[in-house]
């Protein structure tokens, strides 16, 4: 791959300029981090240790969780360090790499959240067949599956922006290496990588999505026209009540980032709804899914009194 690229290394302007607001942001997106580092490394292990939790649906939630501690680490770390400097630099090289790994990790997240309605859907409507269609390799080969459309997708963007020319302006009006930035630098044409933006990154958005709407519709449908007790149907949709959220956190801001004109919107703008899915959101993962889900609570309770107390068992 020929190499044009006149710019060595850029300039983040990040969040704010303003020495006093950074020391404030600063302790917040750490805490955030460490909350998402903590909070999904317990549910990785707690999937991982306790047998009732080896089911599919919580196999899917331990790659939640997974994707989730490295999509926080490909950006909030650096962010991080750029508070505590004057200047936020990046090579050209390491800038590709953290897009790259951006992209990658947060596409594999929208398609595994929509492998994760898919579940649901499967469980609560034909729980019969459950264990048939969900078996382990079933399983297997569709997390599989999102990791790599993830990775292959990813690929493209940073293969098609690292054929492109920078031959002046290095300031980039965000805290990350993102797509829409840097195609803002560029001397010569963006007008592929754009449709490709557009094309390709919607589709990856927006067919996880469909698949969801179209699983919960199955799903309320089959609830009140064949379930008749309210307390089944309660059961039914509690199990689904976690993934809800994350659904609406998700991809409510993420799509909106992606599929709205460039013209139409402030830099600042752009960064708050970036910081929504890719900062907050894997930090509240952890607590959406224990306060809503009783068996997690119960898993990591017993998780906790079996380290503490190892004297026991």
């Amino acid at each position: 791959m020929e190499n044009q690229t006149e710019v060595s290394e850029f300039i983040f302007l990040g969040l704010t300029n303003v020495r006093g607001l950074q020391c404030y942001l600063f302790a917040l997106f750490l805490l955030l981090y460490m909350a998402s580092v903590l909070g999904n490394g317990a549910i990785v292990a707690v999937v991982l240790a306790e047998p009732r939790l080896h089911s599919p649906m919580y196999f899917f939630l331990g790659n939640l969780s997974s994707l989730d501690i490295f999509y926080s680490t490909v950006t909030v770390p650096k962010m991080l360090a750029g508070f505590l400097s004057a200047r936020q630099t990046i090579s050209f090289t390491s800038c590709l790499a953290q897009l790259h790994f951006f992209h990658f990790l947060g596409s594999s997240e929208a398609m595994l959240l929509g492998v994760m309605a898919y579940d649901r859907y499967v469980a609560i409507c034909n729980p019969l067949r459950y264990t048939l269609v969900m078996s382990p390799r079933a399983c297997l080969l569709l997390a599989s599956a999102t990791w790599a459309t993830g990775f292959l997708h990813a690929l493209m963007h940073t293969v098609m922006t690292s054929r492109l020319h920078f031959c002046g302006p290095n300031r980039i009006h965000h805290f990350f290496c993102d797509i829409k930035p840097l195609l803002s630098l560029a001397c010569s044409s963006t007008r592929l990588n754009l449709s490709l933006l557009h094309v390709v990154t919607g589709i990856i958005s927006v067919s996880p999505f469909i698949i969801t709407l179209l699983s919960y519709l199955y799903i309320i449908s089959f609830l009140f026209l064949k379930v008749r007790s309210w307390e089944s149907r309660r059961k039914a949709f509690s199990t689904c009540t976690s993934h809800l959220i994350m659904i609406a956190l998700y991809y409510g801001t993420a799509i909106f980032s992606f599929m709205r004109p460039s013209s139409g919107s402030s830099k600042g703008e752009e960064m708050i709804i970036t910081l929504v899915y890719s900062v907050i959101t894997p930090a509240l993962n952890p607590l959406i899914y224990t306060l809503r889900n009783s068996e997690v609570k119960y898993a990591i309770r017993k998780f906790i009194t079996r380290k503490l107390s190892p004297e026991r068992n």
